[in-house]
């Protein structure tokens, strides 16, 4: 396998159904391994994700878990996920549905360097950036 660079996020308990939606936003194959799958079968967290993997037909990977007890929750803040790239109508597609239910914080239009470019944080308070870039002329 090549090596690759893509976002890790950790969750507060609600991994399961983030992944899902994201595999809702960008389709592809998601692969699920629970603590109890891995060795903490009979523990509260026994159903949470350990390790969730999100692989799309466009080459995106993401990854994502349920934070383990004991350590602590951080969301947010310290990084974004960015999306780029010139098919505007996939990258339109994309913004709709993780801008829906969340919170805008730059509209999705063109910008002073040619680009259209937006900025949200989906509904799992996760922070997206997407740049459409514009063909040269």
């Amino acid at each position: 396998m090549a090596s690759r660079l893509n976002p890790y996020i950790s969750f507060d308990g609600d991994a399961r159904p983030a992944m899902e939606f994201y595999k809702e936003v960008f389709g592809g194959t998601l692969n699920l391994t629970t603590f109890g799958e891995s060795g903490a079968a009979g523990t509260p967290e026994a159903d949470q994700i350990m390790h969730g993997m999100l692989e799309t037909p466009s080459g995106f990977t993401l990854m994502g878990a349920d934070t383990p007890p004991g350590m602590e929750y951080s969301p947010g803040g310290n990084f974004s996920v960015s999306l780029s790239g010139d098919d505007e109508t996939e990258l339109r597609g994309y913004w709709e549905k993780l801008s829906a239910g969340g919170t805008v914080s730059v509209p999705l239009e063109k910008q002073m360097w040619g680009d259209v470019f937006g900025m949200c944080t989906d509904r799992f308070g996760i922070p997206w950036m997407v740049n459409i870039a514009q063909a040269q002329e």
